[in-house]
């Protein structure tokens, strides 16, 4: 399998951050709004230098997302920024209105999303927000795995005209994605070819199905690594493609498998190509404070849970 080398742990909120710099230089309808939380978004460098389009709206939500969808009436592209549970949780109704309904170009940018926020508890670590956001008619969802990728997607939404929802998480992670690859919206990666079973995985999970083919590959599996980190529009054509070759699949996410990834390929497979498949995600239930590793080794969102569940569906082949 191809290998892949971490470049030095970042966060993906910093990827975030960084290209809000850029877009500040490069694009002048970009603006950015946040909700009292402008160092957990890494934006005052932004701020610092476009400080006439900077709104600070506080914490008021609701008002922020119904702000930006007015900005948008003026030609402005509009980025809001807090964190993921409430970026969805608490302006649902405004999101689905004021935005996606009205088919507004806002870019909802939500950080500290998943049981990874860590220590700050169930109340902020939402895990349902994919779902939230993919029902929405009209709305794309990015949900990037790393620093560079997390930064692609970023520049590549300025461009995308229409609602996007664009979620990343707070600890340092592996960066390993290349530094000059394009963000192509609703264009899966092909990671790591394989013949035994495919591996579709999204944000902070992609590293976890990295080395879970490392380790399964040592066991004489051959894991295909899929990364999805368009969960809508989704490309069903890589997914078709894969598992058509593979016959079986285990999808891995930061999010509960109810209305997640997990969901949208099966929904594929089931319509277009019924395959044994096994969800590697939160199985309907909160969080709790905790370091984000600890969580992720309870609630079985790492390598190892990975590894397990492909010895599982490999028995259902």
């Amino acid at each position: 399998m191809k290998k892949y080398v971490d470049q030095g742990k970042n966060d993906t909120r910093s990827g975030y951050g960084d290209a809000m710099t850029l877009l500040g230089r490069t694009h002048p309808n970009v603006v950015a709004l946040c909700a009292d939380l402008v160092g957990s978004l890494k934006i005052q460098d932004f701020i610092d230098e476009n400080p006439e389009r900077f709104f600070q709206i506080g914490i008021a939500e609701a008002n922020m997302m119904g702000i930006a969808a007015g900005l948008t009436i003026g030609g402005k592209i509009p980025f809001t920024g807090t964190f993921a549970n409430f970026s969805t949780g608490r302006v649902y109704d405004q999101i689905r209105q004021s935005i996606a309904y009205s088919g507004k170009n806002v870019k909802i940018c939500a950080s500290h999303a998943g049981v990874t926020l860590g220590e700050d508890g169930a109340t902020h670590q939402i895990l349902e927000d994919i779902g939230m956001m993919k029902m929405l008619p009209g709305m794309t969802v990015i949900n990037p795995c790393d620093y560079n990728q997390t930064k692609a997607a970023t520049l590549a939404i300025a461009d995308y005209f229409g609602p996007v929802y664009l979620r990343f998480g707070r600890p340092k992670v592996a960066n390993f994605t290349p530094v000059d690859l394009k963000f192509e919206i609703g264009k899966a990666l092909m990671l790591s070819e394989g013949n035994d079973v495919t591996i579709i995985a999204t944000g902070h999970l992609v590293w976890e199905a990295l080395k879970a083919a490392e380790n399964l590959e040592g066991q004489g599996i051959s894991a295909e690594v899929i990364n999805i980190h368009t969960i809508k529009p989704l490309d069903a054509a890589a997914v078709l493609k894969s598992v058509k070759k593979t016959g079986c699949v285990v999808t891995a996410e930061e999010h509960n498998y109810l209305g997640g990834l997990g969901e949208s390929i099966a929904r594929v497979l089931a319509t277009r190509h019924p395959t044994p498949q096994e969800f590697v995600a939160t199985q309907d239930t909160f969080g709790e404070s905790g370091t984000p590793e600890q969580l992720m080794e309870k609630y079985g969102l790492n390598n190892k849970a990975i590894e397990k569940a492909v010895l599982k569906v490999l028995k259902r082949k």
